[in-house]
This record gives structure tokens, C-alpha cells and sequence, in this order.
């Protein structure tokens, strides 16, 4: 996670001098807007990994000693029978479909949405159940 934390901190310092630049010589705000929303994302994920990395500590892939089969083992839990996949794609097509056609349709679409992304976030815990 290291490598990626610096990346994307490269990224965002990349951005940051770069909107303030644009900002100071063009009249443009649509330009800036969409430079500070770059910086904005990047330091998104770089703030991410840098905190991945703080509370996970160095993964098998920042050590250039560590070896093939030091990284054998569970990952973590993946269900093998889940409805929460089918439940989420139906509800962020109806909340796309929502957008298009209507308020009503895209309230359906987060109501069908939620209760999918809630299995998703809450399956692990409900795996003994």
C-alpha cells in the first residue's frame, strides 16, 4: 500500500499546483473546477491508502525479501450463495433508469439500492446466522 499511498500523493501535489496555476492566469471556472475536483479525488484515495497503511502496517508486496508463499491463506470471507449482487445491480439500474425518467423512479431505485448495499456491508456479520 505504500507505493500506491505515495502515487496518488504525487498525484494530488500534481494537481494542487496545477489548479493553483490555472487559477491564477485563466478565467475559466469550469477548467478549475475540474482541476480542484482531481486534486480533490486524488487526495481522497491517497488520505485512504496512508490510512490502510497506518492501521494494516506494510503489506507482503512493500517487502523485497518476502517470498511467493508467504502470502498463502484465507483472504477473508466470500459468501458462496449471496443475493446481495443481483439485489445491488437491480437497484443501481433502477436509480439509472431514475435519473432519466423521473424522481419517482430513481426514490424506488434508492430504496431498492439500500437494503442491497446494507446486505453487502452487513454479510460478514450475519454469516453465522
Amino acid at each position: 500500500m505504500k507505493s500506491e499511498a505515495w502515487l496518488f500523493t504525487g498525484w494530488a501535489c500534481f494537481f494542487a499546483i496545477l489548479a493553483t496555476t490555472y487559477g491564477v492566469f485563466a478565467h475559466e471556472p469550469a477548467g478549475k473546477a475540474a482541476l480542484v475536483v482531481a486534486f480533490l479525488m486524488s487526495s481522497l484515495v491517497a488520505a485512504f491508502c496512508w490510512g490502510q497503511l497506518v492501521k494494516q502496517g506494510r503489506r507482503l508486496s512493500d517487502d523485497p525479501d518476502a517470498e511467493v508463499a508467504a502470502g498463502t491463506g484465507p483472504l477473508a470471507f466470500f459468501s458462496p450463495s449471496s443475493v446481495y449482487p443481483v439485489w445491488t445491480a437491480a437497484g443501481a439500474a433502477v436509480t439509472a433508469l431514475g435519473v432519466i425518467y423521473g424522481w419517482w423512479l430513481l426514490l424506488i431505485g434508492f430504496a431498492v439500492l439500500a437494503p442491497g448495499v446494507a446486505g453487502f456491508v452487513f454479510q460478514h456479520a450475519l454469516r453465522g446466522q
